[in-house]
């Protein structure tokens, strides 16, 4: 297994995972015609093709045997969704394929934001997760980011709770 940045070539592969595992994680719980009004808004081609190319986001992916099986989105400003602070880096997105859960690629992943965040000489990082989404809070929590605050997050026709989460690096 590797991780890397991702680049233009890996944008069909990249959407296809990334929708793959929006549907794994959101679909129980929600609204289906709420899921599909959100995939048909933020896991578009036209929209992960000016993701990849907006400079102030990187893409990380993790490949198995040629296969994205995971990927991560991180924010800089001007590109973050809410703290716009320059001493952070957000989390935009952090998805792993359901077959692979609880194989610590997760971690690997974070592991790599952390690692990008301190090169690139950041105090914390920070994301929001969906207060219902309970195993990714756990997750974020066992390495140690704490809840900080909350937002709303427009979801179809309703308006979601994410709670803010945050990693002091310094």
């Amino acid at each position: 297994m590797t991780i890397r940045v991702a680049q233009n070539s890996d944008l069909g592969d990249l959407l296809h995972m990334a929708r793959t595992a929006f549907l794994q994680a959101f679909t129980a719980g929600n609204k289906p015609e709420n899921v599909e009004a959100y995939l048909a808004e933020a896991f578009t081609l036209s929209q992960f093709e000016k993701e990849l190319a907006n400079p102030a986001s990187t893409f990380f992916v993790a490949e198995l045997e040629g296969e994205i099986i995971a990927y991560t989105k991180v924010n800089l400003v001007p590109a973050q969704t809410d703290v716009h602070d320059p001493d952070s880096l957000e989390i935009a997105r952090l998805y792993v394929l359901e077959e692979y859960l609880g194989s610590g690629l997760g971690k690997k992943l974070l592991d790599t934001v952390i690692d990008f965040a301190k090169q690139h000489q950041k105090k914390y990082l920070w994301l929001g997760v969906w207060e219902h989404n309970a195993r990714a809070i756990r997750f974020y929590e066992k390495n140690g980011l704490r809840i900080f605050g909350s937002h709303p997050f427009p979801f179809g026709d309703e308006i979601q709770t994410d709670y803010l989460m945050r990693l002091d690096l310094v």
